[in-house]
């Protein structure tokens, strides 16, 4: 692969794909590249761990078919919502009125809320909510998440949801006494002074409202949709694409039915650790520490290797993961757990792809105790190995200053964490 990949010098921050922050998504330029070159529109184009719906936003917006799999909470309502037309008007006016309400409850009825918070979480949840949310910042995320919930309409109502969690998981610190929480590498600062969760709404709701529809500039004028001038403002809007929860190696698609994969796996050292910051939100939605906990072991990178099973991998990946293991042997069996979850998913993405139909996975390099584990190259021979035909291998310079990556420490400009991640890998494959 010969083309630029960086895009260096491109606004990634348009249409909806700046609503909610997200650590280590690839620009959205990228995804469209490929798939302008590599489909046709009306083409189904898959991916299988979508994240925070960039690529499947590109999809649509292309006129393709666009369909994703993620088992994140989170991520499935970000990317539901980014795919979701609406009304800005209608969203600005309702986010309003919800602020309003909220303020009113908050400063009338206090004990209520208070008792409610009291009810509304187990113990272990509560315990967590005290231990990260000032009480005056849980009264006020409660009153506003009362009249969210109360909204009839479900696409402003999700789309209400998306600003609520991004005034809690913000680049700028959010509401909670947590730093560096956008990266997924909280840590608890009793000296930090969050903003009202009202302003921070505020905030939030204008920003996202400003950018519903917004133009890019590419060759074919194409937009983000909205719900405005196509629908009465009553009427309920659908999600333009297909969001599955489901895990990536068992999608439940129909075999041979895709055109394209574009997507992008975790990182194989558990680099970027999504569920530590989007608990922060969730248990707001109704998930408790426990269910919460136990979706993270479930996720591929995890670095729990109770549940590895062995499965016969190609030299490339052994050999890694014998040179890693003679360091630190538990370090080599988190490699191979993460080798052979991903060799599930490349013979399911394999399974669900149309004959000569082109895979594209886009992998972060990644270090184990200094070691390369070359994930690109052990993800480019287990498809071979899966039956699938390799393209090429296309490398990325990471720009760190603007894309959200764990955050550098003091003066360490060439920490381990940043030598793990300042490049990545597009791998392109194709079912021959």
């Amino acid at each position: 692969m010969c083309a630029d990949l960086n895009f260096h010098n491109t606004n990634g921050s348009y249409g909806p794909h700046s609503w909610h922050p997200f650590p280590a998504k690839f620009p959205p330029q990228l995804p469209e590249f490929l798939i302008v070159r590599l489909s046709n529109p009306g083409d189904i184009v898959l991916d299988p761990m979508f994240g925070s719906g960039t690529t499947l936003v590109e999809a649509a917006r292309l006129g393709r078919q666009a369909i994703g799999c993620d088992i994140d909470p989170l991520a499935r309502i970000i990317a539901e919502t980014k795919l979701t037309p609406i009304d800005p008007l209608l969203a600005l006016r309702d986010g309003q009125s919800v602020l309003l309400a909220a303020k009113t409850d908050y400063w009338e009825d206090g004990p209520k809320l208070r008792q409610e918070l009291n009810s509304r979480f187990d113990s272990q949840t509560r315990t967590f909510l005290d231990y990260w949310f000032l009480p005056q910042h849980q009264l006020e995320l409660l009153s506003l998440l009362r009249h969210i919930e109360a909204l009839p309409q479900k696409s402003t109502r999700e789309f209400l949801r998306v600003v609520f969690s991004a005034t809690i998981i913000a680049k700028s610190g959010g509401v909670s006494l947590a730093r560096d929480l956008a990266h997924t590498r909280p840590h608890r600062d009793t000296s930090k002074l969050p903003g009202s969760a009202f302003v921070e709404f505020a905030k939030r709701l204008e920003r996202n409202v400003a950018v519903v529809g917004d133009r890019k500039s590419h060759d074919n004028g194409s937009t983000f949709p909205t719900k405005a001038g196509r629908a009465p403002a009553s009427s309920e809007a659908h999600c333009l694409g297909e969001i599955r929860s489901a895990s990536a190696a068992n999608t439940g698609l129909a075999s041979g039915s895709v055109d394209l994969i574009v997507t992008s796996p975790p990182y194989a050292n558990n680099a970027i650790d999504y569920m530590r910051a989007h608990k922060f939100s969730l248990v707001w939605f109704g998930w408790t520490i426990a269910d919460l906990a136990n979706f993270r072991t479930r996720y591929i990178g995890n670095d729990a290797v109770s549940k590895s099973k062995y499965v016969n991998l190609p030299d490339q990946c052994e050999k890694t993961i014998t040179k890693l293991s003679k360091l630190d042997a538990k370090k080599g069996l988190t490699l191979r757990r993460y080798f052979g979850e991903m060799s599930a998913v490349i013979a399911e993405m394999r399974r669900v792809l149309k004959q000569g139909g082109p895979a594209v996975i886009i992998i972060g390099a990644s270090k184990l105790r200094g070691i390369d584990a070359e994930t690109h190259k052990g993800l480019a021979a287990i498809g071979e190995s899966s039956g699938l035909e390799l393209a090429g291998i296309g490398v990325r310079r990471l720009d760190r200053n603007r894309r959200m990556m764990p955050a550098r420490w003091g003066d360490q400009s060439h920490s381990q964490i940043e030598a793990r991640i300042n490049e990545e890998y597009v791998v392109g494959l194709v079912r021959s």
